[in-house]
Formats: structure tokens, C-alpha cells, sequence
């Protein structure tokens, strides 16, 4: 089960870390965002509400579940929409790698609010993997970022890490799959409502751009959402935190090989310490998982 739930929770980073390919396209030829997005999660949810059809899975939900997926789908809403405008501040890289932050939020409200024990080797994990994060943002002789695109994208951290924590002691008795479809849905009913209030076209412009949607929906939302939610009831919040340092490290690889970000030395050793932190990490569970 443990070794399951972190072959979950790798996946779950890499395909997240796919994003840049399909947002800067979109950015870049001025696309409307919160329909970009909305297309993204109807799609995630139209894909995985079929699988719940078919597996005869029924959607009944009573108050308390439909309020705490609502805040689900809310989170998972404003993490997309303050990632995707920290875009237009910093790099790809240097974006999805400041969102990386969020795996200290993670442990720190575990720590705070729930008395989730945290070991000498889980902290020096934790801080060997922030470490990477701060060398990647590291520039020339000086700490060169812009910092209002710094101060978005911990929002968009902020409230991954609130999502994974609901997720993990909300106690929700509903399938993965069955959380993953509300989340979707509840998170493409706020960019829909939010589209709505501006006025936006829902009008898909062409066949490939639809085609791109549904790509776009498939990699990056539903095989992530699905991954992630089984990996926290395999392993729980702090180590699958801790496996999301390789969305930077996919999101640089991706930023370097197909949008010609530079590949500097400071990237090498940023990630170089972040894979490193994910691995001692793996590593002291395991050990923790022995010794209990």
C-alpha cells in the first residue's frame, strides 16, 4: 500500500507539472483564462463522471459532503486561478517551483492544528527541498524575483495545501473517484460563474483547441486529481506534499526544453536538492513505518 501510494503520488506531480505546455499556448494567443479553465475541470469532471456511470457509482451526497466538496472544488479553483496569474510574472519554472512551497504549509498545519508529529530527519527534508526552491529563484549574485509574483503563487500554494489537508481529515466517506468528480465540477462552476459575470463566449474557436481542452483536462486534472486523492489515503498529506517537489522539477525540464528557459547552474542544484529532499523523505517513512 505504501509503496502504491508513492508511485501515486509521483505521478500525480509529474502530470501536474505538465501545465506550462498547455497554459502558455492559451496565454500567449490571448485566450480568455477563466474558459480556458472552465473547459479544463468540465471536461476533467464530464470524464470522470462517465467512469462513475459506468462503474454504477451513484452521486448522492447529503449536506455535509456536498458543503465540504464545494470548499474543495473552491480551493482547488483559486490554487489554478493564483498559478495561472503568477505565469504573467515569473517563469514557468520559476512559478510552478515557488508553488512547491506549499508541502511546508502542508506539514505546518498538520503540525499547529492537528499535532502531526514531525521528525529531526522530516524537517531537514522539508528543508532541504525549500533550499532547492530558494537556488532556483536565485539569479546572477542576488535574489532577483518579482515579488508580487511571488506573493500569487503562495496564495495558489496556500490553498493546494488546504486542499490536500480537507481532503485527508474531512473523514468523507465517497470513492476517489466520486471526490475527484465533485471537486471538478464545484471548481468549473466558479470559472463558469466567474466567465458569466465578465461577459465571456463560451464559443470553442476550433476542432483542435478542443482537442487541446480535453488533452489538457485528461493529463494534467483528472490523472492528477485521481492519483493525488488515493496517494493521501494511502500515505497521508506530508509525504505526498513532499512528492509534489517534482511538478518544479518537470515544469523547469518543460520550461527549458520547449520554451527555451535557460538551463543555469542554479537550475541544476535547485533541483538536484529538491529530488533529494523527496527521497530522504521516502526514505525516513519507511523507516518510521518499520519501527511503528
Amino acid at each position: 500500500m505504501k509503496l502504491r501510494g508513492y508511485t501515486l503520488g509521483i505521478l500525480s506531480a509529474v502530470s501536474y507539472g505538465l501545465i506550462p505546455i498547455f497554459i502558455l499556448p492559451v496565454k500567449q494567443a490571448h485566450f480568455s483564462m477563466d474558459i480556458t479553465l472552465f473547459y479544463r475541470f468540465f471536461f476533467s469532471a464530464l470524464m470522470v463522471g462517465g467512469y462513475l456511470i459506468y462503474s454504477r457509482q451513484n452521486f448522492r451526497l447529503n449536506k455535509k459532503e456536498t458543503l465540504i466538496l464545494a470548499i474543495l472544488g473552491i480551493c482547488y479553483a483559486l490554487s489554478s486561478e493564483f498559478l495561472f496569474l503568477g505565469y504573467d510574472f515569473l517563469t514557468p519554472g520559476i512559478a510552478s517551483t515557488v508553488l512547491f512551497i506549499y508541502p511546508v504549509i502542508v506539514a505546518l498545519i498538520m503540525f499547529f492544528f492537528y499535532k502531526e508529529r514531525l521528525t529531526r530527519l522530516s524537517v531537514f527534508s522539508l528543508l532541504l527541498a525549500f533550499a532547492g526552491v530558494i537556488v532556483l529563484c536565485l539569479k546572477g549574485n542576488g535574489l532577483e524575483i518579482n515579488f508580487a509574483g511571488l506573493g500569487i503563487v503562495m496564495l495558489s500554494s496556500l490553498f493546494y495545501a488546504l486542499y490536500m489537508v480537507i481532503v485527508n481529515k474531512s473523514n468523507l466517506k465517497v470513492s476517489g473517484f466520486k471526490l475527484t468528480f465533485f471537486s471538478m465540477f464545484f471548481t468549473s462552476m466558479f470559472f463558469m460563474t466567474k466567465a458569466m459575470i465578465g461577459h465571456e463566449s463560451f464559443a470553442i474557436p476550433s476542432m483542435s483547441v478542443f482537442l487541446s481542452f480535453l488533452i489538457f483536462a485528461f493529463l494534467t486534472t483528472v490523472i492528477s486529481s485521481l492519483c493525488l486523492v488515493y496517494a493521501i489515503k494511502y500515505i497521508g498529506s506530508t509525504p505526498v506534499a513532499i512528492l509534489g517537489a517534482l511538478e518544479p522539477v518537470v515544469a523547469v525540464l518543460i520550461s527549458v526544453l520547449m520554451f527555451h528557459e535557460k538551463f543555469t547552474n542554479n537550475l541544476l542544484i535547485g533541483i538536484t536538492l529538491i529530488l533529494l529532499g523527496v527521497t530522504l523523505n521516502v526514505i525516513t517513512d519507511r523507516k518510521k513505518l518499520n519501527h511503528a
